[in-house]
């Protein structure tokens, strides 16, 4: 069977069965396992063993559990709490500082965590109850809490740009390095649209007395010493990494350690917090693996039968500029994101997107190398579009999973349209400069 026309048949048959309900992972594998049976008999079973093998056993994967369990103590210890605290003494007499102490506190989350969901549901637990009660606009609240928990996509430690690192031979400390610029800046946007709403319609808003009114000043000095251990453990993992002490996968380790001494200091380290936080490790990684198992056997089969070489054939036959590859590879990625886990578009479309992309000139980025770290670093920004992006957006998930029930998804999805507007912005404006993630790496040596 020519390439063209198997290409249609595996694509029709991954979309068959996703709309038969079956799990992507489950998916992926059995389209895999049946092409490599059609094209090359049972010896085809052994390909897609290989294929599996030889990512999995990769030593950066162990970062991913590793950081999984470090934001899982770090949440059963109660860090969250005592960081939401700790950040009104910068909200002041701010209208609208509540939702800005919300953003701050997903930033310093998102330096503890490397995924979204249990980021996402502390806040909906913590922040929205607070948020409804002084009377924030229920819209512009839940927004905020989505918007800022995704920031964990982009600023390290990122699990998503270590399955990118691993899967396109990129440095991890690279794209950690890229990915804080442009996640500060998403992070601006989102206080600034925050305040510009506030004050353009102060009914969204309650008056900032109402606010200020809710923690007294011993309980913001006990807040300030109960986020100390915290903030050192996220400054050593990650210093330990840009200084090049550790690696990725070492300086996981060393935030796991990190996160048992922060629960010891607040006396919630016990056998309780430490089975609850490994089940947590076990439910959210499992989950990773299968994806990448079928992930990664379809993208192996599918390389083996020439579907590579006719994807960047298809691509480069676009006749279009450096630039309009990058824009067209953005589009698909959004177009996938609409019905497509997040871990399957990266495994299936960057073996194939990431040697096209390092091949082509950017004389405004630098070499082959600069390019990888600055395309991977917009590959993850825009897997932050799709956390967000209606119907199946995973935060929006999240937050509706602790919300009142008189709170709708769809009341959700409409909260976040003008958060991914912004995040299209801060895309267009890494794309358009890519100096916005390559200034770090460049000066920091990652």
């Amino acid at each position: 069977m020519p390439i063209e026309t198997a290409t249609l048949v595996i694509v029709a048959a991954l979309f068959v069965l996703m709309l038969a309900g079956i799990p992507l992972g489950v998916v992926t594998l059995t389209v895999s396992v049946a092409t490599a049976l059609a094209y090359f008999g049972p010896a085809g079973m052994g390909l897609v063993g290989r294929q599996i093998v030889g990512v999995l056993e990769n030593y950066s994967f162990v970062a991913v559990p590793l950081f999984v369990l470090m934001a899982s103590l770090m949440e059963r210890a109660g860090v969250g709490h005592d960081l939401f605290d700790a950040m009104s003494l910068f909200s002041g007499r701010l209208r609208g500082g509540v939702a800005v102490q919300t953003i701050a506190v997903a930033v310093l989350m998102a330096a503890m965590a490397g995924v979204i969901g249990g980021e996402i549901m502390m806040l909906g637990l913590i922040a929205l109850p607070q948020m409804l009660r002084l009377g924030y606009d229920r819209k512009l609240s839940m927004g905020a809490i989505c918007a800022g928990g995704s920031l964990a996509t982009l600023i390290p430690p990122s699990i998503v740009m270590v399955v990118y690192g691993v899967t396109a031979n990129v440095s991890i400390g690279a794209l950690f390095l890229g990915g804080v610029l442009p996640g500060l800046m998403l992070a601006a946007f989102y206080v600034a649209y925050i305040l510009v709403r506030v004050r353009l319609n102060p009914a969204l808003a309650p008056a900032p007395a109402a606010e200020r009114a809710e923690i007294t000043a011993a309980d913001k000095r006990a807040a300030l010493r109960g986020i100390a251990i915290p903030l050192l453990v996220v400054a050593t993992v990650l210093g330990s990494i840009y200084a090049g002490v550790a690696a990725v996968t070492e300086a996981a380790a060393i935030g796991v350690a990190g996160a048992l001494v922060a629960a010891a200091a607040r006396k919630k380290l016990d056998l309780a917090t430490v089975l609850g936080a490994s089940r947590q490790t076990f439910a959210t990684v499992g989950s990773i693996i299968w994806l990448i198992i079928g992930a990664v056997s379809f993208v192996g089969i599918y390389n083996l039968i020439g579907g590579q070489d006719f994807m960047r054939g298809l691509i480069r036959g676009l006749d279009l500029p450096p630039l309009g590859i990058v824009l067209v590879m953005m589009g698909i990625l959004m177009l996938l994101g609409t019905f497509m886990e997040w871990i399957a578009i990266l495994l299936i479309t960057v073996p194939i997107f990431s040697p096209v992309i390092a091949d082509l000139p950017f004389p405004s980025v630098g070499g082959a190398d600069a390019v990888k770290v600055w395309f991977g670093v917009l590959v993850t920004i825009n897997i932050q579009v799709y956390f967000l992006s209606p119907p199946f957006g995973p935060a929006c998930f999240f937050l509706n999973s602790v919300t009142p029930p008189e709170i709708t998804l769809q009341e959700i999805f409409a909260s976040v349209l003008p958060f991914i507007a912004l995040q299209v912005l801060g895309l267009a404006l890494c794309v358009i400069f890519p100096d916005i993630i390559l200034f770090l790496p460049r000066v920091l040596g990652g």
